[in-house]
């Protein structure tokens, strides 16, 4: 298995940076896209690195955030043959509000949910042998406070629209997008599928202020990961600051910036 980072805030190579999430991962049975960032950064980036998308065949988007599923219109013109996954509470409204400002809309383009390559999903969900789909619903533990900032129709969002994919292989490796259901949570749920990788953002900082959750909250969230026989990958919302902290605790955790890989 190949993981490659299409789109991601920052990089360190020739291929183009911008707030949001898109990993490109080859498996035995697969060429899939888990998640496709705001823009059409990930076509650009894909072409850089001579990635063909209309070679997808599975498409996950983790939760209904632009940045996370903003250039699913513009894939969808190259790609006409993938199977795109997608809880279908991820296409309800959602926004952002940050220094008091009022509520902005990040939501998905709820048009795109009726098109016939998506397939709605509800809760837990079986792809195939090396693929599964799942939810969280116990987030109590190491609430977030950079989930605050955000907000679906009925007021404070609880992610119930936030999916999390597992990997089956020589190594199991969990997918996160932006982890807003806790990292601690979502690996207490993932732990009988028995991953031995977890890839993805623990949403540790505020986009806008770039301000990181309380230290207290990094120590709780180090304490749990110490817990598990694991190699930590992150990225994204995590932020530089939390993740310069938890990663000075966790030997095994990487920062994967924009066009680098990992091979399992």
């Amino acid at each position: 298995m190949k993981i490659t980072a299409l789109v991601e805030n920052k990089s360190n190579c020739e291929l183009k940076p911008v707030h949001g999430l898109s990993l490109y991962i080859e498996t035995p049975c697969h060429k899939l896209l888990f998640d496709l960032g705001p823009d059409n950064t990930l076509l650009e980036n894909a072409a850089k690195r001579k990635i063909d998308l209309a070679q997808v065949d599975t498409v996950i988007i983790s939760h209904g955030h632009s940045d996370h599923g903003g250039a699913l219109a513009a894939f969808l013109k190259i790609n006409h043959t993938a199977k795109i996954y997608i809880q279908r509470r991820a296409f309800e409204k959602h926004f952002s509000r940050s220094l008091g400002f009022v509520k902005v809309p990040i939501g998905l383009d709820q048009k795109l949910a009726e098109h016939p390559q998506v397939t709605l999903v509800d809760g837990e969900y079986r792809i195939d042998e090396e693929l599964l789909l799942f939810t969280v619903s116990d987030t109590s533990k190491l609430h977030s406070t950079a989930n605050d900032t955000l907000y679906d129709a009925h007021g404070q969002d609880s992610f119930a629209h936030e999916q999390d994919l597992m990997i089956f292989g020589e190594k199991n490796a969990l997918i996160m997008g932006c982890g807003h259901c806790g990292v601690v949570n979502i690996l207490e749920r993932a732990n009988a599928y028995r991953p031995q990788i977890c890839v993805g953002g623990y949403h540790l900082m505020i986009p806008i202020t770039k301000e990181s959750v309380p230290k207290g909250i990094l120590d709780g969230i180090s304490a749990e990961l110490k817990k598990y026989d694991m190699d930590f990958y992150t990225c994204h919302c995590t932020g530089e600051e939390a993740y310069s902290y938890l990663s000075a605790q966790l030997p095994r955790m990487r920062y994967l910036s924009c066009g680098e890989s990992i091979e399992v």
